[in-house]
């Protein structure tokens, strides 16, 4: 043990602090640095921890901020209910069937430091706000029981809630505090790919408009495919679940590991949030916010933004497939996770047609990029211009006192974000 973490330090001693590249690498046109190879990967760690009674992260001018609530363990993902009422997915990834190697060991460490190595809670949490003052009052276990739940959405009575190995039906009645389980079991619709590794094993669903699909976020297994592409199965991409056969296919592939899904309001259009590869240095690859169109391929494992060839991946790619670049450059290693509309808010100007993404921050960078939440203006339904930083200081003197993923607007038009270190929700309203 001691040489591990003799390891560990040698890794933290080998970041080179980034040059103004990162700008660089963000929106329309990023303009990407050449890779850099390194045997072990980058660690720089904000060390997870608690907020201190008081203290809360800091909005830009313009918006307000209070505590929604702090009922909660490790809250990951948010929907909205047509009743106002707010259903918090509070989760995490599984212990690992198989013995890792030394790589998983140091990236487990360095998880676990980050805030993300407790066990899985394993519920959905309903919260209310019964007098309507911007804070819940009543926080209920609605679902309990459950496997690394995450995305959920609701069609007619049919509550879907994706597992982290597939997805399940409950019946919901508006209004309803908790589902029994006993008297209304669960139905499964399809399995979705876990396996002995589950490398990254957030699935996220959103239905489509008229309530006959779901799509499905599946990242990979693997940061290249290191592990073997017949490890990849199903993984890497987006899926399309015809409900009425309860059959699946690929929608859309090569994005190593998509979360975030939202209907652009003026266009009916399918967009995600992506994070791409590690260890090709500070300043690779960016994440990516993006249009998702059937049949589209993004490039993982092979090539990346475009056509820029990943040095490390020894297959060749397959004559038929042809990558497209992704719409908006977020930067390298924000983690961008969490992804919402901005056009039903109640804010105004410039906020009003665009979207939020949440940056859960990263863990391999010097200087750390991300911990924050980004508004992205949109303007001819495609992202115009730079991202405005409206939520930040999650990290305070190296302590992520908090790292935000699931974004939601509320029934008021209020923007909430899930953050799964601080154990909150936290409610952002216009000034």
């Amino acid at each position: 043990m001691k040489y591990f973490f003799l390891l560990l330090l040698l890794i933290s001693c080998q970041i080179a602090p980034s040059k103004d590249l990162f700008n660089s690498s963000v929106g329309k046109n990023p303009i990407l640095p050449k890779p850099t190879l390194s045997l072990i990967p980058a660690v720089n760690i904000a060390k997870a921890s608690q907020w201190p009674e008081g203290l809360m992260p800091h909005v830009k001018d313009g918006f307000t901020i209070n505590l929604y609530s702090k009922e909660l363990i490790h809250p990951r993902w948010l929907y909205v209910l047509p009743n106002g009422d707010v259903l918090v997915a509070q989760s995490n990834k599984q212990s690992p069937k198989k013995t890792r190697n030394l790589k998983d060991l140091i990236t487990g460490y360095v998880m676990k430091r980050a805030g993300a190595g407790n066990e899985s809670p394993d519920k959905i949490t309903l919260l209310r706000d019964k007098n309507g003052d911007g804070v819940a009052t009543l926080a209920s276990d609605f679902l309990t029981g459950l496997h690394s739940p995450f995305g959920m959405t609701l069609i007619g009575n049919d509550l879907y809630v994706a597992n982290t190995d597939g997805i399940l039906r409950f019946n919901y009645e508006l209004g309803d505090t908790s589902i029994d389980t006993k008297k209304y079991p669960p139905e499964k619709i399809v399995d979705l790919p876990e396996g002995e590794i589950n490398g990254h094993w957030t699935k996220n669903i959103i239905a489509s408009q008229d309530g006959l699909k779901l799509y499905v976020t599946v990242g990979s297994n693997s940061n290249i495919g290191e592990r073997g592409l017949d490890q990849e199965k199903d993984r890497a991409v987006i899926l399309e679940i015809d409900l009425q056969t309860k059959q699946k296919r690929i929608y859309a592939s090569g994005l190593r590991n998509p979360n975030g899904l939202a209907w652009q309001p003026l266009t009916n259009q399918l967009w995600t949030v992506v994070n791409e590869r590690d260890e090709l240095g500070n300043d690779l690859v960016p994440d990516y916010l993006t249009s998702v169109h059937d049949g589209d391929f993004f490039g993982w494992p092979y090539v990346y933004y475009g056509n820029h060839k990943d040095p490390r991946v020894k297959e060749v790619m397959p004559e038929n497939l042809h990558a497209r670049s992704p719409d908006y450059a977020l930067g390298a290693h924000v983690a961008a996770l969490g992804l919402v509309f901005s056009n039903t808010s109640q804010f105004k100007s410039p906020y009003k047609n665009g979207v939020f993404v949440s940056e859960h921050g990263s863990w391999n960078r010097e200087p750390r990029s991300g911990y924050k939440v980004i508004f992205i203006p949109f303007k001819n339904n495609e992202p115009e211009g730079s991202p405005v930083d409206v939520v930040t200081d999650f990290v305070v003197n190296n302590e992520a006192y908090g790292r935000p993923v699931g974004l939601v607007i509320d029934k008021q038009g209020n923007l909430l974000i899930a953050d799964d270190v601080g154990n909150r929700v936290w409610r952002i309203g216009p000034k």
